[in-house]
Order: structure tokens, then C-alpha cells, then sequence
């Protein structure tokens, strides 16, 4: 088994729920030789310093996630999309540890070949930020500020994705319009949504 950290120790034990399964988790990956740290303030398992997967605590269930899930071969159908915009990650959601520990070779298998993909350096053909819509709004704004249509061509695609998949979720012009209008400041000066 791999070294634990620390700071997944501190997480794990202010846990209020999924408590169990998150630890019986976290053996199964360390058992594959990950390295655990902790990341987005849940316990994160990388290789070469890349992250493959996630531990994660919701109201619902627990999961674990894998950052190329798309490209696992998924022969007991486990894993499902987080949500409709989600290009490679793949999760398993768990609500008890018993299923958790009837898993637990297939979690191995998945967890290894997810270490073999990353150790090929196999990326995730993601779609491309031009093959995105933009909404008319934004391109109104564009067409307005050369140097507004200038920033955001400048941020790192995943950025780009951020803005346009929260403008365009908005079902009214004016409310797209109120959300482009509030972030094109953070745009101006190269920040993400989030940053």
C-alpha cells in the first residue's frame, strides 16, 4: 500500500458523510500504487504528477471519478457521465461499502488501466473551443470590444468553455446579456469564471 497523505488523513477524519466508503475507497487506490494528495479540497490520486482520479463526497453518494474515464473500456458498465458537458471524466457512484468491497477487483482493474493510459500518455480528443457555440450576445459584445473578443480568444480553452457553457445556459437574451456583462471584467484581465 502507498503512503498516505497527511492532509487526506485531516479530510477524512472531519468527514461528516460517506466516511466509510471514502476510506474503503482510498485503500483500493493506494493499493494500485497512485500517489494521494489532496486536491480541490478532496483526496486526488496521481501518477507522474498527473491526476487520474478523484474521491468525492456528495449528498447522495460518494464516487470515484476518473479524470480520462472516457477512455476506459468500462466491461461491467460502471461508469456514467457526470453531466451532459462532461468530455472525459467518468465516475461510479457508491452508497455502501459492501458494494464497494463486492468491486473491489474490478475497481483494481479500472484504477490499473487508467495508470496504463496515463503512462502512454494517451490524451482525450476534447472538442474543440471553434466547434463551440457562442452565444449571439457574446458575439454582439465581440463585434462591440475588439479588445473584449481579443482577452477571451487569449484564455486557456478551459476557461473559454467556463464562460461560454454559463452564458449560453441562461434561457433569456437578458439574462445571458446581465452574465456576460459581469464577468467580461475577470475577461479583460485573463481570469477564468472561477478564478
Amino acid at each position: 500500500m502507498n503512503q498516505t497523505n497527511p492532509k487526506v488523513d485531516a479530510f477524512l477524519s472531519k468527514a461528516k458523510k460517506w466516511k466509510p466508503e471514502m476510506e474503503a475507497l482510498r485503500a483500493i487506490v493506494l493499493s494500485c500504487g497512485l500517489t494521494e494528495e489532496l486536491k480541490w479540497y478532496q483526496p486526488c490520486y496521481t501518477y507522474n504528477n498527473t491526476n487520474v482520479l478523484i474521491v468525492s463526497a456528495f449528498k447522495e453518494n460518494c464516487v470515484l471519478s476518473f479524470f480520462k474515464g472516457v477512455l476506459l473500456k468500462d466491461t461491467h458498465q460502471l461508469l456514467t457521465t457526470p453531466g451532459e458537458n462532461s468530455q472525459s471524466t467518468r465516475w461510479i457512484k457508491f452508497t455502501d461499502t459492501a458494494t464497494i468491497k463486492k468491486l473491489q477487483p474490478v475497481l483494481k482493474a479500472y484504477i490499473k488501466e487508467a495508470i496504463t493510459i496515463e503512462k502512454a500518455g494517451i490524451k482525450v480528443p476534447l472538442k474543440k473551443i471553434t466547434e463551440r457555440t457562442i452565444p449571439a450576445e457574446l458575439e454582439e459584445k465581440f463585434n462591440q470590444d475588439a479588445a473584449l473578443k481579443k482577452a477571451f480568444t487569449a484564455l486557456t480553452p478551459g476557461r473559454q468553455r467556463a464562460y461560454l457553457l454559463h452564458f449560453s445556459q441562461a434561457k433569456q437574451a437578458a439574462t445571458r446579456i446581465a452574465r456576460i456583462e459581469k464577468y467580461v471584467p475577470k475577461i479583460l484581465v485573463g481570469k477564468g469564471i472561477n478564478d
